[in-house]
């Protein structure tokens, strides 16, 4: 279905809005996983979300790591964008299909098509068991990924992300030398930023800010340091990840048990009303 002029003025305007925000230091993005938590995040003052593909997952009882079909997470991205004013980067995982060039290309095309800013694209898993791809083949999907925008009119905001760090690949003293090799190949290819996610030491930190050789994506994690400390630090963009998910599904099992077990109904919770969730969401 082709876009209509307007929708494509929007997106156009929503990208370069988007692309500005990463002179923030850092441009904060909590993660979505709906379109009532995109939302609710966009009331409370976001500037810009993100979608979790973990949180989506979940919400869709399934697992992450891919376990939805390409057009289950496009139809949850949809929503979320339909439903929110400010620009959304969309959480595509390892690009679905069988992962190469053309299926990420595809991909992208879908998520211009739906009115997104940019992509988060991972180089996890790799092939025949191996953790991650070989960064020369995620350099030719990032590539890709980039052709397929321009081709449709978008210049979408790439956010490669590397994930040594996260699933601990290597040696640990190898670690950062190799996410900066990584880095270095998917900028050169495309990538306008580079998401390292599983780092929360203050200097491992510093290192990546300094050795990634463009803007810095950090997840933010339990025991990470402060937003503010990480704008300090030279970090780009900081991303919640599942964060918010997280402490959203805690809170739905700790009152249910409250329910179940003790009869009462979350007195000590701060509500919002049911008028206000009315107003939010008409």
């Amino acid at each position: 279905m082709s876009k209509l002029p307007s929708q494509s003025t929007s997106q156009s305007i929503k990208t370069a809005e988007f692309r500005r925000l990463h002179g923030s230091r850092p441009l904060v993005l909590p993660n979505a996983w709906d379109a009532a938590s995109a939302r609710l995040m966009e009331d409370a003052g976001a500037k810009a979300i993100a979608t979790t593909s973990a949180g989506i997952s979940w919400s869709h009882g399934c697992n992450d790591g891919q376990t939805l079909t390409r057009d289950e997470m496009l139809a949850a991205i949809g929503r979320i964008v339909r439903r929110v004013q400010v620009p959304v980067t969309a959480d595509i995982e390892g690009g679905y299909g069988s992962g190469l060039p053309s299926d990420v290309a595809e991909t992208v095309r879908a998520v211009v098509a739906l009115g997104i800013a940019g992509i988060n694209l991972e180089d996890s898993p790799g092939r025949t068991g191996q953790k991650l791809l070989e960064p020369e083949e995620q350099a030719a999907r990032i590539a890709a990924a980039r052709e397929a925008a321009r081709a449709s009119g978008c210049d979408l905001v790439i956010n490669a992300r590397v994930d040594v760090y996260m699933l601990g690949v290597g040696a640990p003293e190898t670690r950062l030398a190799e996410t900066c090799r990584r880095a270095a190949l998917y900028r050169a290819a495309g990538a306008d930023c580079v998401f390292v996610p599983g780092v929360i030491d203050r200097d491992t930190i510093a290192a990546l800010v300094a050795g990634v050789g463009g803007p810095l994506n950090i997840m933010a994690m339990q025991g990470a340091p402060s937003t503010a400390e990480l704008g300090t630090l030279g970090v780009a963009r900081v991303s919640s990840g599942p964060l918010i998910t997280q402490v959203a599904f805690a809170a739905i099992h700790r009152v249910t048990r409250e329910l179940l077990e003790q009869g009462s109904y979350g007195e000590g919770e701060a509500l919002p009303s049911f008028s206000d969730l009315r107003a939010l969401f008409t």
